[in-house]
C-alpha cells in the first residue's frame, strides 16, 4: 500500500494531479477519455522489469543442494574416492603415521624431496616436497607464474585429539599395569572410557636409536583400553557435572595383570610389562622418557548407514581434509600459479611450536621456491609480494547441525551433512574472538569458482552466537598477508572416538581443493 499525505479528499471531479508525497511514483499516466488508467505501482514496474530480464523469481533466492543430486558427480566417483580415504586413515591414526604415508605417496608421484635436491633452478610442472620433524609437510608443483606473482595453498592439519602416555607412566596397582596418560586436544573424556585403544609411536633409546611402537591395529594384536566405573556403584559420579564426573588424571591405561614368576620379587606385574617391551622393542623404562606415545581408538574406517553414504572413523577432524588435499596436489600437472599444499601440525592445541602453523615453516619453503624459480637477483621483497599475493583455503572440518541436538545452531547459517563443501567465513567464539574473517571479495571469488565449477557448497558459522566456537590456521596464514577462507567438511560428533561424514561432502571438498590449484 502506497502512504499519501492524509489531506481529506473532496467530492466531484477528481483531482489532475496527485498530491505530493514522500513515497516515489514510478510512473504518472495522463487522464485521457473513458475509464482512468491505473497508476503502475514500484512492485509492478519491478515485476516488469524482471520479465524482460526472464528472471524467475526463485532465482533470486539463496539456495543449497544435496552433493548427492549434483549432475556432475557420479556415485561411482564418490564411493571410490571414499574407499582411498578409509584405506588411507586406516594406516595413518597419527601425525607423524600421516605424514610416513604422505612421504609414500608422493615419491611415487615423482615428487622430490626439495632439501634433498642439491643445487637446481625449479621450472613450471617441477614438483617438490618439504619434511620437518616428521610432523609437517608441505609440497608444491610449480606454476607458469612467477612465485612472486601469488600462490595458491590448500592448508590442513593432520592432528587429532587423543590420549598422550606421560614421560614416566607406568606404574602398579592392586596387581594391575597401568600408563599414566595426559590427553591431547579438546575432548569428551568420557568418550575415551572402555572402548578399544591401539598404542602408537615412537621410543628414542639411550644409544638415539628409536623403534617405532603400534600394538592393537592388527587383528591379532592386543588392544587397551581406560577402565569405567559400573552403573551399580556410580551414584556420586552421575549426580556431578560432567566436567567434574570423569578426571583427567584417573584416565590410566591397563596394560596387563600377569605377574612373572619369582614371587619375592617387588613390583612383579610392572616387572613383566617392562619385560615383554624389553623383548619384543629392546627398550629399559628410563628409554618411555624420550618416547611420543599416543593412545587412539583401535577400530577401522566403516562405512556408515544401511546405504553406505557416510565414513565413519576417528581423525576426522581433519584428516578428512588432509587427505583430499594431498590427493589434489598429486594430480596437479600445470598449474597457472604454484600450487601448495601444507599439511602442519599441533591446530587442536593451538598451532603452536616449529610444526604448528604458528612456525615460519611456510614462509621458509615459499621463500625457497622464490630464489629457486626468480629471474632476478633474490630479494625479501619478493616474498613479501608472494605472500601478499597469495591465496589459500584453510582445509578444516565444521560442525555439522544434528537435528538431536536442537538449538546448538543458527539454521540459516549452519553446516549440513551432505550439502558440499562447508565455506565458513570467520570462526572464533563470542564476539567473534580469535576470528580470521575472510574479506568479502576474498569470498566472492570462492563462491564464484566453486559455482562455474559445479561444486556443491553452503555457507556456515561455527555454531550459534555464543554458543561456543572455535579456530582454525587461517588467522595465523592470514597474518602473514595471505587471504585465507575456511573450507571444508561438516561432520558429526566432532572430536569424539568415531567421527561421521557423508561420501558426497568428502568427494565435494576433494573437488573443490583441486579447481582451486587448477583453476
Amino acid at each position: 500500500m502506497v502512504e499519501t499525505s492524509g489531506e481529506k479528499r473532496k467530492r466531484g471531479r477528481p483531482r489532475k494531479k496527485p498530491v505530493e508525497n514522500d513515497t516515489p511514483v514510478i510512473q504518472t499516466v495522463k487522464r485521457g477519455r473513458g475509464r482512468p488508467k491505473k497508476t503502475q505501482s514500484s512492485f509492478s514496474a519491478i515485476e516488469a522489469n524482471k520479465s524482460a530480464n526472464k528472471i524467475d523469481p526463485k532465482d533470486l533466492k539463496y539456495k543449497t543442494v544435496n552433493a548427492w543430486d549434483n549432475p556432475k558427480f557420479n556415485r561411482r566417483s564418490i564411493m571410490s574416492f571414499s574407499e582411498g580415504y578409509k584405506a588411507f586413515m586406516n594406516k595413518a591414526k597419527t601425525e607423524r603415521e600421516f605424514i610416513k604415508e604422505s612421504i609414500i605417496l608422493a615419491k611415487q608421484n615423482n615428487f622430490i624431496n626439495l632439501d634433498e635436491a642439491g643445487d637446481i633452478r625449479l621450472k613450471p610442472g617441477d614438483k617438490v616436497y618439504r619434511v620437518f620433524k616428521e610432523k609437517l609437510m608441505l609440497l608444491a608443483v610449480i606454476g607458469k607464474k612467477t612465485a612472486g606473482e601469488g600462490t595458491r595453498i590448500v592448508g590442513a592439519h593432520v592432528d587429532s585429539p587423543r590420549i598422550d602416555i606421560k614421560q614416566n607412566p607406568l606404574y602398579e596397582s592392586t596387581d594391575m599395569v597401568f600408563f599414566k596418560t595426559h590427553y591431547y586436544g579438546g575432548i569428551k573424556k568420557y568418550q575415551w572410557l572402555a572402548i578399544p585403544l591401539a598404542l602408537h609411536g615412537i621410543v628414542v633409546k639411550a644409544d638415539g636409536t628409536s623403534v617405532e611402537i603400534n600394538i592393537g591395529e592388527d587383528e591379532k594384536d592386543p588392544v587397551f583400553t581406560i577402565t569405567d566405573l559400573l552403573p551399580h556403584l556410580a551414584k556420586d559420579q552421575m549426580e556431578k557435572k560432567v566436567t567434574e564426573a570423569f578426571k583427567g588424571e584417573n584416565m590410566n591405561v591397563l596394560l596387563g595383570s600377569e605377574p612373572v614368576a619369582d614371587k619375592e620379587m617387588k613390583d612383579r606385574f610392572k616387572s613383566n610389562i617392562l619385560s615383554l617391551l624389553y623383548e619384543k622393542y629392546g627398550i629399559v623404562e628410563e628409554d618411555l622418557i624420550s618416547s611420543e606415545l599416543q593412545v587412539v581408538p583401535a577400530f577401522k574406517a566403516r562405512d556408515v548407514g544401511i546405504d553406505r553414504s557416510m565414513v565413519g572413523a576417528y581423525g576426522h577432524d581433519d584428516r578428512i581434509c588432509a587427505y583430499p588435499a594431498l590427493i589434489s596436489i598429486l594430480e596437479t600437472r600445470d598449474p597457472e600459479y604454484t600450487a601448495i599444499c601444507y599439511l602442519t601440525d599441533k591446530e587442536e592445541i593451538g598451532s603452536v611450536g616449529n610444526t604448528g602453523a604458528e612456525s615460519r615453516a611456510l614462509e621458509d619453503f615459499i621463500s625457497d621456491i622464490c630464489a629457486l624459480t626468480a629471474d632476478s637477483a633474490y630479494n625479501d621483497r619478493l616474498v613479501r609480494s608472494a605472500l601478499n599475493k597469495s591465496k589459500m583455503l584453510s582445509a578444516d572440518v565444521n560442525a555439522a547441525l544434528d537435528p538431536n541436538y536442537e538449538g546448538t545452531h543458527d539454521k540459516l547459517n549452519a553446516g549440513y551433512l551432505g550439502k558440499g563443501i562447508a565455506i565458513m567465513k570467520y570462526s572464533g567464539s563470542r564476539g567473534k574472538s580469535g576470528a580470521s574473517d575472510a574479506s568479502a571479495e576474498y569470498l566472492g571469488e570462492i563462491r564464484r569458482l566453486f559455482n562455474e565449477n559445479n561444486i556443491p557448497w553452503h555457507i556456515t558459522e561455527l555454531g550459534a552466537v555464543d554458543k561456543g566456537g572455535g579456530g582454525t590456521i587461517a588467522m595465523m596464514i592470514a597474518n602473514l598477508g595471505v587471504d585465507v577462507i575456511d573450507v571444508g567438511v561438516p561432520i558429526l560428533s566432532m572430536h569424539a572416538p568415531f567421527e561421521v561424514a557423508s561420501k558426497a561432502d568428502i568427494y565435494s571438498v576433494y573437488r573443490g581443493y583441486y579447481v582451486f590449484m587448477n583453476k
